[in-house]
């Protein structure tokens, strides 16, 4: 322990000593430790850590699959027969997202609510912060309107009273009172208030094929494994599908670990950059090697004396790696502090990136996992200048000096090349990602998302009980008052189905056939519900017939656009306007009258879903029982005219004018919606981008320092050179072309590693081959074009020397 303590206090002297060999070695350390860390964060606060619940591997989401997709709606009424008659489950719970117009706490505001079952807190096992959770029957029909809000929602409303007393809140003109506050870390869903579903006036809830939106969760009992849950409700599935065959024939059960429907797909991801990241750490080694390396040459005598007076090999070696251990320590100490810093940073510009961002800290495992690649990281850039110094020939070293000490230069070659091969696979990573996110942008969605901007709109919360045709008065002036804005070139109303943004799906059948004999044999569509103006606002061309006109009211026959895959698949080569499709649960057919583009619903890269077929209906024909919840809430498409650049505020503005009780909630422009749905890649493009800059950085920084030493080295050598006649030219050549053969062989190895691992990427690729030519060749060249000026700086300052004093170098 002593001479160890002796090894610490002799190596932090000498790092003192040399400040300069110091901070360069500290800042590259620092560096490659802290993006490692910082990644590493990520996937610990993403995928390590266990949910916040109470023995999360219980919990299971809970969904209908359908011939058309696995993770269906769960209508209430099959919901309610599940929790009955399922033998695995300790507690089922529902939910389906929604939002009210909140009065009476300030100016009026359109807040985020869940409707949900009186389990769902005792499901995920979930301690309310102050009050208490619904009681038995507070879900049911009729009963006393109550809520429980969010934290937030309670510290921003309430000022984080703890008087429960008399507190209520107005939603959509009703007053519910307050029951209980949820803890601040709860975070399975953004809402702020959370309403019993016995509270939803929807009478379609008590309908066994309209699934709502509603999806379900539960808690296994405890020993039940996935497997024989899902076993039991595929019984419980195909008893409901004998007994109620019109509605339930060919649905199922779908369970998905609560775990994995929330992370998704990020796992990979993570851990591929985790990957990437680690490349960084080795270009950082491999410099802080060859920066030892060259250090070490000046050391030859100081450690030939220390072996001379009995040091053996192994304490010297203890010593240097001792040294080198310091360093990392130091550098992981400082790259601690990057990590924290840029994974803020980073999670703050793309909070939608990853799930459970927000869980994201530098804990205790994070610690220790600085600590350990700190050492690591350590003893892996100290080894090889620790074996080279400590093999020196005693005598040599002691009769010759200086310029007997071995050179080096054939491992500090070899180090960069390595180095210009980790660089080069990274960029190549990085380039096919933004080539990907390129191909993406310039996907042909169906529409023009350029200068459209979408926003929700409630109208005030009295409109609700007001007569149908009040609602409609109101709207055609808002109307109005929209295409009477500067700047504005279409407005439409929708129900809020926006492509990339939502989706509504019905069952039909052609009604020139027969009727499906039950549900389960009919087609499905995705439905949109729109305005006159829609496809001008959302740039969608109009492919044969029309599209709906003002007269497309609730006085008039009911109508329907399909879009060309709707036509293509049910009509075939037959003309489909003036053909007849029929909704399930519709009394009256709706009558084909045109044919538009198809427009991508679910993502830019694929469709991804089998329900590929479009409708619009004509928002202007909602029936008179269904005008109290359009009132209630619903979206506008706006797009400006020209270079006009519409605004949240100008749009608020408008509305407001008409009524000051008019809500606009939820505003986004279309290509703010684009982003987000690619906000994934976006992330995974950053990261491998910044690590790939970093790699290329710290290599050229690599590459330069080598030649600058070496060009040391060989002064004496290029002084008698030109004392017997070389050009500068000649000498500038000579030190470019020995740099440039490290770096032709770094990149060649790079390449070949590249065409191998960037096979793993192909999951994250779009548009783009995970070999593509081009990538590899564009980034082959920059960075021998790089390497060409490290080399070049060094070169040209050998080209300066005097010969006279060359000769005379020691």
């Amino acid at each position: 322990m002593d001479a160890f303590l002796k090894d610490i206090r002799y190596g932090l002297r000498s790092l003192r000593r040399r400040p300069g060999f110091t901070a360069t070695a500290l800042i590259t350390l620092a560096i490659g430790i802290g993006a490692n860390v910082a990644l590493f964060s990520v996937i610990n606060g993403v995928l390590l850590n266990p949910l916040p619940y109470p023995n999360p591997d219980q919990l299971v989401t809970l969904h209908q699959s359908k011939p058309s997709f696995d993770t269906g709606a769960l209508p209430y009424p099959n919901f309610r027969d599940w929790q009955s008659q399922n033998q695995t489950f300790a507690s089922m719970a529902i939910s389906r997202g929604t939002d009210f117009t909140l009065t009476g706490n300030g100016e009026a505001e359109r807040v985020d609510a869940l409707f949900v079952s009186g389990d769902y807190f005792k499901v995920l096992g979930i301690d309310l912060a102050k009050g208490r959770d619904f009681a038995s029957g507070e879900d049911q029909k009729g009963a006393e309107p109550v809520v429980i809000v969010s934290a937030g929602f309670w510290n921003r409303k309430f000022g984080a009273s703890n008087d429960f007393h008399q507190q209520s809140i107005t939603l959509d003109d009703r007053s519910y009172g307050v029951i209980g506050v949820l803890p601040q870390n709860f975070n399975l869903r953004a809402a702020d208030v959370f309403v019993p579903i016995g509270q939803w006036n929807a009478t379609a809830l008590e309908n066994r094929g309209a699934g709502l939106g509603l999806h379900g969760i539960g808690r296994l009992k405890p020993g039940v494994t996935f497997e024989q849950a899902q076993a039991d409700l595929n019984r419980v599935a195909s008893n409901l599908a004998a007994t109620y065959p019109d509605t339930n024939k060919a649905n199922g059960a779908k369970l998905i670990p609560l775990r994995e429907r929330l992370l998704g797909d990020v796992g990979p991801t993570l851990f591929t950059l985790l990957g990437a990241v680690g490349f960084v750490l080795l270009i950082a080694c491999v410099n802080v090697s060859n920066l030892m390396l060259a250090r070490s040459t000046g050391r030859t005598r100081e450690f030939a004396i220390r072996a001379a007076l009995g040091a053996g090999r192994g304490r010297i070696l203890r010593q240097l790696l001792t040294e080198s251990t310091l360093l990392a320590l130091a550098g992981g100490a400082l790259g601690l502090l990057l990590a924290a810093w840029g994974t803020k940073a980073a999670l703050a510009a793309l909070p939608l990136a990853i799930p459970r961002a927000s869980e994201v800290t530098l804990d205790t495992r994070v610690l220790i996992f600085t600590a350990i690649v700190s050492v690591l990281t350590g003893l892996l850039s100290g080894l090889a200048p620790a074996l080279k110094t400590s093999e020196w020939r005693l005598a040599n070293a002691l009769k010759e000096g200086k310029r007997s000490a071995p050179t080096r230069s054939r491992l500090q070659s070899a180090l960069v090349a390595v180095e210009m091969a980790l660089a080069l696979v990274l960029l190549v990573g990085a380039g096919l990602m933004v080539r990907s996110l390129a191909a993406l942008w310039n996907v042909d969605p169906g529409f023009r998302a350029e200068n459209v901007l979408t926003f929700g709109l409630s109208l005030p919360p009295s409109m609700g009980n007001a007569s149908p045709e009040a609602i409609r008065s109101a709207l055609r002036e808002l109307n109005a008052r929209l295409h009477a804005t500067p700047g504005l070139e279409a407005a439409a109303f929708t129900d809020g189905t926006i492509p990339l943004q939502g989706e509504n799906d019905r069952f039909f059948w052609r009604a020139d056939q027969p009727r499906p004999a039950s549900q389960s044999e009919m087609n499905l569509t995705l439905v949109y519900v729109v305005g006159s103006n829609y496809l001008q606002a959302m740039g969608i061309p109009l492919k044969r017939g029309r599209f709906f006109t003002e007269h497309d009211n609730e006085k008039s026959p009911r109508v329907a656009v399909i879009d060309e895959q709707f036509a293509q698949k049910y009509f075939g080569s037959t003309d489909p306007i003036g053909k007849e499709i029929a909704f399930d649960g519709d009394e009256q057919p709706l009558q084909i009258v045109g044919v538009v583009g198809h427009v991508k619903q679910w993502s830019l890269d694929t469709d991804g879903q089998s329900i590929q077929a479009q409708l619009y209906q004509s928002f202007s024909q909602f029936s008179d029982d269904a005008m109290g919840s359009v009132a209630s809430g619903f979206y506008v498409v706006a797009r400006g005219s020209g270079n006009s650049q519409l605004t949240r505020d100008s749009m608020r503005q408008v509305v407001q004018n008409q009524n000051r009780q008019n809500v606009i909630y939820g505003a986004m422009t279309m290509n703010e919606i684009i982003g987000k749905t690619l906000a994934a890649r976006q992330f995974s493009m950053i990261l491998l981008a910044s690590f790939a800059a970093m790699a290329l950085l710290l290599s050229s920084i690599g590459l330069y320092g080598v030649i600058s030493y070496l060009v040391g080295q060989r002064t004496h050598e290029l002084g008698i050179r030109m004392a017997l006649g070389a050009q500068r030219r000649d000498v500038l050549l000579l030190v470019v072309n020995n740099g440039m053969r490290m770096a032709l062989i770094g990149v060649t190895l790079g390449l070949v590693v590249a065409a191998l691992l960037t096979r793993l990427m192909t999951k994250l690729l779009y548009g783009v081959s995970a070999t593509d030519p081009i990538t590899f060749g564009v980034i082959a060249l920059t960075l021998m074009a790089v390497a060409l000026l490290a080399c070049y700086l060094p070169a040209r300052r050998a080209t300066k020397v005097d010969p006279l004093i060359a000769l005379r170098y020691e």
